[in-house]
């Protein structure tokens, strides 16, 4: 097993797993300073493209801005989603997680769980392509949002399936949403890290969208933190930029050749 995953598997229980996403070499570069692990999510659907959902966003998108998220990297452990529809199946699986590995130089891939692809983590983790897995709200296969964990059936189930991504090979698994006292029981069960999103601070790690925590998206759920207001900077910074170029004021003398 690569030296990357084996240090973010060390880390359970012994410290926190920082990750955040980026699209682009300009966000990568800044958060490999400070992430342990950055995620080329398929959110580039809502947070760049304008999708309403995930369900859209092709292979080759996701490639190419994990081609340029990679160029910024030097330390961080990089992990490509594989879209919707792309790991239907083992063949498909393997042939597009070894296209998204060769093209980008990638660690390892992400799938989500639809509770019966156990076999296809497997088969590429037996091919040597490390997999993060994903339960709780998954975007890719369900259509409505809510909190899941929150009785014993939903518990029960979702230990059974992070058990089952735990066998299958998985050295990681995203928990989106799941309610603390659920998330808390399989953390506590697993061996492997769980990062958390929305699912408090009883995981190993947690992830949020980068432009989300920017105050970039105006997607502003309750579990995510804003830290700044880039847009109103970034507002401020083209107003100041409009007015100076209107009167005159930019380019000046030190912005000539």
């Amino acid at each position: 097993m690569k030296q990357k995953i084996l240090k973010i598997i060390k880390k359970k229980n012994k410290q926190k797993i920082v990750c955040l996403t980026a699209y682009s070499k300009s966000f990568s570069k800044i958060l490999d300073k400070y992430c342990d692990v950055i995620l080329v999510g398929d959110s580039m659907a809502n947070v760049l493209y304008g999708m309403k959902n995930t369900h859209n966003i092709s292979l080759d998108t996701m490639i190419n801005h994990a081609i340029s998220v990679k160029h910024g990297i030097n330390k961080s452990l990089l992990v490509v989603d594989m879209p919707k529809n792309t790991y239907k199946n083992k063949i498909d699986a393997l042939k597009n997680a070894r296209k998204i590995m060769r093209l980008t130089k990638s660690d390892a891939v992400k799938i989500e769980s639809n509770k019966k692809n156990f076999e296809i983590i497997n088969k590429l983790v037996k091919s040597k392509i490390p997999v993060m897995g994903h339960i709780g709200y998954t975007p890719q296969f369900k259509k409505k949002f809510k909190p899941v964990g929150t009785n014993k059936l939903e518990e029960k189930n979702l230990i059974k399936d992070a058990l089952n991504i735990e066998k299958a090979g998985a050295f990681s698994i995203v928990l989106e949403c799941i309610v603390k006292n659920t998330a808390k029981k399989i953390t506590n069960k697993l061996k492997i890290p769980t990062i958390g999103i929305g699912s408090s601070f009883c995981c190993d790690g947690q992830i949020l969208v980068t432009d989300d925590m920017l105050g970039l998206s105006g997607f502003y759920p309750k579990f995510i933190k804003k830290y700044e207001n880039m847009n109103k900077i970034i507002e401020k910074s083209i107003q100041k930029y409009r007015k100076e170029v209107i009167n005159k004021k930019f380019p000046n003398n030190n912005n000539n050749y």
